[in-house]
């Protein structure tokens, strides 16, 4: 696929995100039929998301970190898009419908860049983590699909092009160091309406959230991407995703990590 034809695919993709609508597919030229033709129309779009008025990079999400998920899309891998400014907020205690298409919330472990990352010092291990972050904090995501299929039917590189089909991120002001709890096994809750709907933990995501951060940064520096100080990752859902219904209460209880409360109207 040529330059202009990742060009089109982002545009059509962001059209659609914007005007917060969906499509049945890509046209077959416009289709990405490998990881590297589906990051290329994430770059893309992430050019044209970086138009926006005061708009930034915030950081990184994760995609796809448990196993059911990644054979649910059809990928023996986890994947990535971006987190944005734009799209993003601190203690956000509402949401409105009308913002979204589909949307479903993943209750997520994020952690944040302690120093621009030396990417000549890649592979990096566990051992360097307490290097490579300063603390980490409980968000959701919320992921909106573009297209208007199943998500088995989407297909993984449709959903790393529509920019891992993270749509919007809420996080805490809390941070916490790395020790506060622990990242083996530490159980997540979602009640909506008061009422326990998912129950989840930390070991859903790779075995431990810290392996994805590690994949991640490792993913990114073989591309020559450094992440920088301050940025976030969030490291992918600990539970199954909850679609989200006009006019519910959802509460994300990470223990004592704290809790998300979002009314979705």
């Amino acid at each position: 696929m040529s330059l202009d034809k990742y060009s089109e695919a982002a545009k059509i993709l962001f059209e659609h995100k914007l005007n917060k609508t969906g499509l049945e597919s890509l046209d077959t030229e416009y289709k990405p039929l490998n990881l590297d033709e589906a990051y290329k129309i994430q770059d893309e779009l992430k050019i044209l998301y970086l138009k926006l008025h005061n708009n930034d990079v915030l950081g990184k999400k994760i995609g796809v970190t448990n196993k059911e998920a990644a054979k649910q899309v059809g990928i023996n891998q986890p994947f990535y898009g971006n987190l944005f400014t734009r799209f993003s907020e601190i203690n956000k205690k509402s949401l409105k419908s009308k913002n979204f298409h589909k949307p479903y919330l993943e209750p997520e472990i994020g952690f944040r860049i302690k120093e621009d990352i030396n990417i000549t010092l890649a592979p990096f291990s566990l051992e360097d983590i307490e290097t490579l972050i300063d603390g980490m904090l409980c968000a959701v995501e919320i992921v909106d699909f573009r297209f208007l299929k199943p998500i088995n039917k989407i297909g993984a590189f449709n959903l790393i092009a529509t920019n891992g089909a993270s749509d919007y991120w809420v996080r805490n002001e809390n941070l916490y160091s790395l020790n506060k709890i622990d990242l083996n096994n530490h159980e997540i809750k979602i009640f909506v309406d008061s009422n326990i709907c998912e129950v989840g933990n930390t070991n859903n995501v790779l075995k431990n959230p810290l392996n994805a951060v590690i994949w991640l940064i490792n993913t990114l520096a073989l591309k020559g991407e450094p992440m920088l100080k301050g940025q976030y990752i969030s490291t992918g859902s600990c539970t199954k995703a909850l679609m989200l219904t006009k006019g519910t209460k959802i509460k994300a209880d990470f223990g004592s990590l704290g809790s998300i409360e979002l009314d979705y109207n």
